[in-house]
């Protein structure tokens, strides 16, 4: 997938749990889990605006787009 989401960076930075984040955003841990391992197939906006009120950060913090093949 081209679409990376670098959720498990920000937890860490944040020093916060999959639990607490799960929680605080309103999904289960397994949908975190989802998208941590890169097979969300789509995100709603209003799911992505309380990741973002939850972690304080903007989108590009949590996504970003690379080449298919050149995962970190």
């Amino acid at each position: 997938m081209a679409i990376v989401v670098d959720i498990d960076v920000m937890l860490a930075r944040r020093k916060m749990s999959v639990g607490d984040f799960a929680e605080a955003v309103g999904i289960t841990p397994a949908n975190v889990a989802v998208l941590k391992n890169g097979r969300a197939k789509a995100i709603r906006f209003t799911t992505l605006e309380r990741i973002c009120e939850v972690l304080d950060c903007q989108p590009g913090d949590v996504l970003r787009w690379e080449e298919a093949g050149s995962r970190d």
